[in-house]
């Protein structure tokens, strides 16, 4: 059991070495990928069609390679000083310099959550990227696939080991224009390209706010670097502390402004409410590329950035509210929704949704151990659903529950391990979710009483829509299609990467997981009490059971529940009309009357400037083309007029 406080000041605030003890090779890791992405994005199809998944994996796994070693290297040889993990910069290249010491930085750090992200981005990405070589089989845009599989990996990768937050921001929006090109893979269909404008342009909106932010809290700081805007921000003696608090707007001061406009862009990345609304859609991409952006790397984003800057969130109590109440309020809602969804990657992207709720409120309520644990515990069984739940699309050839059953006889594996990641995700002993999840709670219920029943409810429902999936799917009715003997499962290469992920997300609960990561790089001591895991268990227990009663068999229950809650089952099925109201403000506000009226202004007033400007010269060349008739006669009379005139100017001046 993980219990985590306020604990300042943070590692990043110890001084950075000069030289790295890595020496260059980290900055591999991020490097390896984008080598895949150049190479089989401009050979790729033209000469390296027939091996380019092994391409792609092979620079992947060595990627993964150098992580895991980088990890080791950081968190058992070379990470500690004094007993505290300290920030190693890696590199440092000055890019833009606008003052002295006012600069935009490219460069590698290595602190504890920047060396656990390389450890699940790397994993998972290499999973997917051997899942997909039996998935993706046939596909005629195969190398593209992977190359856009390489860019975003290596986004992703630089967003993690970023020193400064300017730069984060690059490689923030460069991981949005490969999570476009993914989602939209399958550009004939018309809801994959509209899926992948609608999460561009939803997070555009919020990565403005990102943008702004950052110039409030570097306008202050004066700096971009993390590890002097955090002090500059943290320490109440500086002057940039003083100033930025004294600096008020609408009754709030300008750091917590910075702070929630910082926020709004994580907030959009994680799809937290009401910016969620293009994470659901965005199941229109190829199933492994759900499992890595979707899951465990892209939307994860937001929770990263938070728990970055989070010693500055601790000094604006108003900021930390704000991710406490959102991230609650998005897991409860999201779970609400998932219960009632019928296409299966919709029930996981809620399920993403309502996880990252936990990690967000998690921060809020000084839980930032528990939330990095259930970061990295939520990777390996969310990515395992989603790479079970593509294994039964790829059987069934439909997303909707109603086309499954029964096939835990004819996909034994992918049953098993779908099963082991509902046991984790629902907080089930000994799987890891349960570990992460309970110190989740623990936080909440040392901070907010109200927080932590909301956890407690939406652990419940977690159980319950998480199993009424896994009934749905592999029991009730008998599925009424046929299994191909030597493939049902999609061979080894599918299978592979579930049996890995299972064993991940059935061992990682028992990793000391606070003596490696904490919010001041102290590791902590870990205690568990049964008697407080014992509510969250019964609860998640409770659901099992219930949704066992209801969709074990076929019967009408589900349809008799569904009637009594009337009104409100209808309205969480439709997701609570978010999307309709989104598309009412849009289309019949903004393009409506506000685009008519700028439709308006744009023919009459701009368009009519532009005419006039126009018809004015052509008015003034009809009448003075005359001019130049090119009659020589004519000529030599105005060159007679004009002598006349200075010649009668220069007497009459003279005189």
């Amino acid at each position: 059991m993980m219990n985590q406080h306020i604990l300042l000041p943070m590692h990043l605030l110890q001084a950075l070495p000069a030289v790295s003890a890595f020496g260059w090779l980290p900055a591999l890791i991020p490097l390896l990928p984008f080598a895949g992405f150049v190479l089989l994005g401009l050979f790729g199809r033209k000469y390296l069609q027939s091996i380019s998944g092994w391409l792609g994996t092979m620079l992947l796994l060595a990627a993964a390679g150098i992580g895991y070693y980088t990890a080791y290297e950081y968190f058992f040889v070379l990470g500690k000083t004094n007993g505290v993990y300290q920030a190693i910069e890696i590199f440092k290249l000055t890019w833009l310099e606008f003052s002295p010491g006012f600069s935009i930085d490219m460069g590698i750090v290595l602190d504890p959550i920047s060396v656990m992200m390389i450890v699940v981005v790397t994993t998972v990405s290499l999973l997917v990227h051997i899942y997909s070589l039996g998935y993706m089989k046939g596909e005629p845009r195969f190398a593209t696939y992977y190359s856009f599989l390489g860019l975003f990996t290596f986004a992703m990768l630089g967003l993690v080991l970023s020193t400064n937050i300017f730069q984060m921001y690059i490689f923030w929006e460069l991981v949005g224009i490969s999570s476009f090109l993914l989602i939209g893979f399958y550009y004939d269909k018309p809801s994959a390209v509209a899926a992948s404008k609608k999460a561009f342009i939803v997070t555009r909106f919020a990565d403005l706010g990102f943008l702004i932010g950052i110039l409030v809290l570097s306008f202050y700081a004066k700096s971009f670097d993390f590890a002097t805007l955090i002090h500059q921000l943290t320490t109440p003696e500086t002057a940039t502390m003083q100033s930025a608090i004294a600096a008020s707007f609408l009754g709030g001061s300008a750091l917590t402004w910075g702070l929630v406009l910082v926020f709004v862009g994580g907030a959009g990345k994680s799809a937290m409410f009401p910016l969620h609304v293009w994470l659901p859609d965005a199941m229109e991409g190829p199933t492994p590329v759900s499992a890595l952006i979707h899951a465990a790397t892209m939307v994860v984003a937001g929770v990263f950035l938070v728990a970055r800057l989070f010693p500055v969130f601790n000094v604006s109590p108003p900021a930390m509210d704000l991710v406490m109440f959102v991230g609650a309020f998005s897991a409860i809602f999201a779970a609400i929704i998932a219960c009632t969804q019928t296409d299966i990657k919709r029930v996981l992207a809620y399920s993403t949704m309502s996880q990252i709720g936990f990690m967000m409120f998690a921060l809020g309520c000084f839980g930032f151990t528990a939330s990095m644990f259930h970061l990295f515990t939520h990777a390996l069984f969310k990515a395992l659903l989603f790479l079970a739940a593509g294994a039964v699309i790829h059987v069934v050839h439909s997303n909707e529950m109603k086309d499954m059953g029964g096939l835990r006889k004819k996909m034994p594996i992918t049953h098993l391990t779908f099963l082991i990641a509902c046991l984790a995700i629902s907080g089930i002993w000994p799987f890891a979710g349960f570990f992460s999840k309970e110190g989740i709670l623990l936080a909440a219920h040392e901070h907010n009483t109200l927080i932590y029943w909301v956890g407690i409810v939406t652990s419940a429902l977690t159980a319950f829509y998480m199993f009424r999936l896994y009934f749905k799917i592999f029991w009730q009715k008998e599925w009424n299609g046929h299994t191909d003997d030597a493939h049902g499962e999609g061979g080894f290469s599918m299978m592979l990467p579930l049996l890995l992920l299972a064993a991940g997300a059935a061992a990682a609960g028992f990793i000391p997981f606070g003596k490696l990561v904490s919010a001041d790089g102290k590791p902590l001591e870990e205690v568990f009490h049964w008697q407080f895991a014992l509510l969250p268990l019964g609860v998640a227990v409770l659901g099992i059971a219930f949704a066992f009663l209801l969709y074990k068999k076929q019967n009408d229950r589900p349809a008799k529940m569904a009637a009594a809650l009337n009104g409100f089952y209808v309205a969480a099925k439709r997701k609570f009309y978010i999307d309709e109201l989104y598309s009412f403000i849009t289309t019949k506000i903004i393009f409506n009357l506000v685009g008519k009226a700028a439709a308006w202004f744009d023919k009459n007033v701009v368009n009519g400037l532009v005419d006039a400007t126009g018809s004015s010269t052509q008015f003034i060349s009809e009448k003075v083309r005359g001019i130049q008739s090119g009659k020589v006669q004519q000529y030599a009379v105005y060159f007679l007029v004009g002598a006349l005139f200075l010649a009668a100017l220069f007497i009459y001046g003279w005189r």
